[in-house]
């Protein structure tokens, strides 16, 4: 019996990681093509180009390192668009990964939820009530001062029910913009900043 149980897990365990293996490159070519679509959606432009792509390490208030990728895009013609952020922060059911799209001056032009486990219904209804027109729009609103939700005194009405996935979510957003329009951090042991390209 034990020899069966041994010979058929080791039998699945081979199927598992072949089928793992075969579908490794049609899932990575999807991330790829629903990053390219997220920057055309956020950057409300079909016509540009990714000119270059920075890493920024920063720490937060409780000292957790974060990383946020910066792609810097230009049009057709290479005139400056802004760039698009990829910004995660913890929401309420887990890691909430936004994209958001700046123009040069800052404003957010647009944003994409890359990743979430909201609730359903609740807090995942974030990929549509902040957008233009949504009851917590933020589009054309520069977080030059940071967003914060009416409860908490600030601009931006949160989800209903759902405040702490809107917290989370306008905090993915004013790191976001910190990341692209402030100078890293200085790293505290060498002084440098801790910006990888």
């Amino acid at each position: 019996m034990v020899l069966v149980l041994t010979g058929v897990a080791v039998v699945m365990g081979g199927i598992l990681a072949y089928v793992n293996h075969l579908t490794e490159g049609p899932i990575a070519q999807q991330k790829e093509k629903a990053l390219a679509d997220g920057i055309k959606a956020v950057m409300v432009c079909d016509d540009l180009v990714v000119t270059q792509t920075d890493t920024v390490l920063r720490n937060d208030a409780k000292g957790k390192e974060l990383t946020y990728i910066i792609y810097n895009v230009k049009n057709a013609q290479g005139n400056d668009l802004g760039a698009a952020v990829e910004s995660t922060t913890g929401g309420f059911g887990g890691n909430l990964k936004v994209l958001v799209g700046f123009n040069p001056e800052g404003t957010i032009l647009g944003y994409t939820l890359l990743e979430h486990a909201e609730t359903p219904g609740l807090g995942a209804k974030a990929d549509k009530w902040f957008q233009k027109g949504g009851k917590g729009d933020i589009i054309g609103k520069s977080p030059s001062e940071p967003l914060t939700v009416s409860k908490d005194g600030g601009q931006v009405d949160a989800i209903t029910a759902s405040t702490i996935t809107s917290r989370a979510f306008l905090m993915a957003v004013n790191n976001a913009y910190n990341a692209y329009k402030v100078t890293p951090a200085a790293d505290a042991e060498s002084g440098a900043s801790k910006q990888v390209k």
